[in-house]
């Protein structure tokens, strides 16, 4: 759960190689550190703790010269953040220093091992374990720093990406990985390494995406090599980037996440645009083409996911049950690939990633495809882990999303489940043709919907301003909108650090109710639908034991307004479709409480925005 870039060309590597941690730093921000060799070929590492700024400010008075360099911006695994346990981390000699997306399982073994050879260890991290190894391996075999790479990654166990600079060959970086994501970009007498392509789109839009096991040899004034760990020759495939400068800056406003809520209009657009017909009488998928007979055919779908990606996984059992009649399982993917679970033929199993890297829906997805099952991908990055696992699937289409807080990612995989349920169900003939034209209508107007909500920005403002003081919060929802009060308090927890919980609203009277009281807000969803009258009753009881509420409600709403402390309206639109909407006012109500507290909504402590560990 980290960032890495790297470089070598002509460029000064240092300027490139910041500019890159700053657009990476979303995925790791407690410490972050630079390996370059100079123009005097000393190899230095520089590092600090805290942010991408804290590292400039230490390499203001050091030597940064020179046109190669690997850098890196950390959320901590193994040990706690600090310059001694930032990378880039030395090996003993310090001939080599390396930086490691990822965690070594099996550390502990090799670090005892290689204490009892005399090898001395300077920090409490994996990655120095590592480079370690690597180094006693090329000196105890006398072997060159590729062959050495290749023998260590034949003795680690777990997942890494990886990139080496060595001292005696200062025109060459080594970069592996193994379920960690690595690209290489490949410019005009350059090369750029990176977790993504954010840092690197500046420069090329030409990458290779590295796949398990494969090591890349970036070597100056020579092609780009990649080899498997047992030094086989492979022949990478060039993918084009389509990917901007514009998409990954702010472009204005005040955070990340705020750009990204306010996006998601041209988001949905885009992600349905060639898929939903513009006159609302058909939705085109080509996965739902190509693989018709294994989608139709499926006894049982099962969806594995993790935060907030589970929570439109739970909106998506609904929309595909409703419209194809086929049943959902849910499950979070940590838990999947450890219970033994019963998958096999006849199973699909849909895999939902925002980055398409989280760890423990690629491992739950190779689990249910060693075992038979179809497996079908809805995620956003191109070329990602679980896109190339994959048997077919969906991107969303949603462009990058730098906060780490979720917004347009869930929105754009609830359209795309909503495409998804009425395509299997007009396939497989169970959904009437006047729900599938009038959901496929809904989708149509849903963008200018999101966009009527949007203008209700400074009102959330202001409510949000009465609600700072809170210490919990709770978020009850029904239905289709009970996924949604889950997202809605994910996001309050994630970046105000208020202590929030989601329920369906029938159960607050099963324990609880007993926290109510003048200091625990409530969130409800009370929208016009066959259950509204028994969230009004939810919403009566709360008010009975002095409880704040702030409902979303439908337009026009009676009712409900006059009990509310304070009332957010959306616009009428399909059933079905409601959580597209419900969950703006909710992302919005969380930005600006965390904002009024003072909060880092963008790089919230604690979390990353891609989850490429356990």
């Amino acid at each position: 759960m980290c960032g890495i870039v790297g470089y070598l060309g002509y460029r000064k590597a240092y300027d490139v190689l910041i500019k890159g941690l700053k657009r990476l730093e979303y995925r790791g921000y407690d410490s972050a550190g630079v390996a370059l060799i100079n123009e005097g070929n000393n190899l230095s590492v520089y590092k600090a703790k805290g942010k991408v700024a804290n590292l400039e400010e230490f390499c203001s008075d050091k030597d940064i010269t020179g046109t190669v360099g690997i850098a890196h911006t950390r959320w901590a695994t193994h040990g706690e953040p600090s310059s001694t346990n930032a990378h880039p981390h030395y090996s003993q000699s310090h001939n080599l220093a390396m930086i490691h997306n990822g965690i070594i399982e099996n550390y502990a073994d090799i670090k005892n091992k290689l204490s009892k050879a005399g090898v001395e260890f300077q920090s409490e991290t994996d990655t120095e374990v590592f480079i370690q190894l690597i180094e006693y391996i090329q000196r105890s075999q006398k072997l060159d720093l590729l062959s050495s790479v290749q023998l260590a990654m034949r003795e680690v166990i777990g997942a890494y990406a990886i990139a080496i600079l060595d001292k005696s060959n200062p025109d060459c970086i080594i970069a592996a990985r193994k379920q960690s994501p690595l690209v290489v970009g490949v410019g005009e007498k350059e090369f750029f390494i990176a977790s993504d392509a954010s840092p690197i789109v500046e420069f090329t839009n030409q990458v290779v995406y590295l796949d398990d096991e494969n090591v890349a040899v970036i070597e100056r004034g020579k092609e780009l090599r990649i080899v498997s760990k047992l030094n086989a020759e492979l022949h990478p495939e060039i993918h084009k980037v389509e990917l901007n400068i514009g998409q990954i800056e702010k472009g204005g406003y005040p955070h990340f996440m705020l750009k990204e809520i306010f996006e998601q209009p041209d988001c949905l657009r885009t992600c349905m645009r060639g898929r939903v017909s513009e006159d609302a009488e058909k939705v085109i998928l080509s996965a739902l083409i190509d693989y018709k007979k294994e989608l139709v055919n499926a006894k049982r779908y099962i969806i594995v996911a993790c935060g907030t990606s589970w929570h439109a996984a739970l909106i998506g059992k609904q929309l595909i049950e409703e419209y194809s009649r086929v049943p959902v399982e849910v499950e979070y993917a940590s838990e999947f690939r450890y219970r033994n679970p019963i998958v096999g033929k006849g199973d699909v199993v849909l895999a939902i990633s925002q980055s398409g890297e989280t760890a423990d829906t690629l491992a739950a997805l190779q689990l249910a495809k060693n075992r038979g099952a179809f497996i079908f991908g809805i995620c956003n990055a191109i070329g990602s882990s679980i896109a190339r696992e994959t048997s077919t699937g969906i991107y969303i289409h949603v462009g990058p999303e730098i906060g780490v807080a979720s917004t347009k990612a869930f929105t754009g995989q609830v359209t795309v489940l909503s495409m998804f349920a009425v395509a299997l169900g007009k396939e497989k003939g169970m959904i009437r043709d006047a729900d599938y034209k009038s959901v496929l209508k809904g989708l149509n107007d849903i963008p200018g919907l999101i966009s009527k909500v949007l203008k209700q920005n400074d009102k959330i403002s202001l409510i949000s301003r009465t609600f700072t003081y809170a210490r919990n919060f709770l978020y009850l929802g029904r239905g289709i909108n009970y996924p949604v009060a889950l997202e809605g308090a994910l996001k309050l927890k994630e970046i105000s650090y208020i202590h929030a919980e989601g329920y369906p609203a029938a159960e607050m009277k099963h324990g609880p109710i007993a926290l109510i009281d003048s200091d625990m807000p409530v969130v409800a969803i009370a929208l016009n639908s066959p259950l509204y009258e028994k969230i009004l009753s939810n919403i009566q009881e709360i008010k009975a034991r002095k409880g704040k509420v702030i409902a979303v409600v439908s337009e026009g709403d009676e009712k409900v307004s006059k009990i509310a402390d304070e009332v957010i309206e959306i616009p009428n639109c399909h059933e079905s479709l409601t959580p597209l909407l419900t969950v703006i006012p909710l992302q919005l109500l969380a930005y600006h409480i965390a904002t009024c507290k003072g909060k880092d909504v963008d790089q919230p402590r604690n979390l990353a925005k891609s989850v490429t560990v356990e």
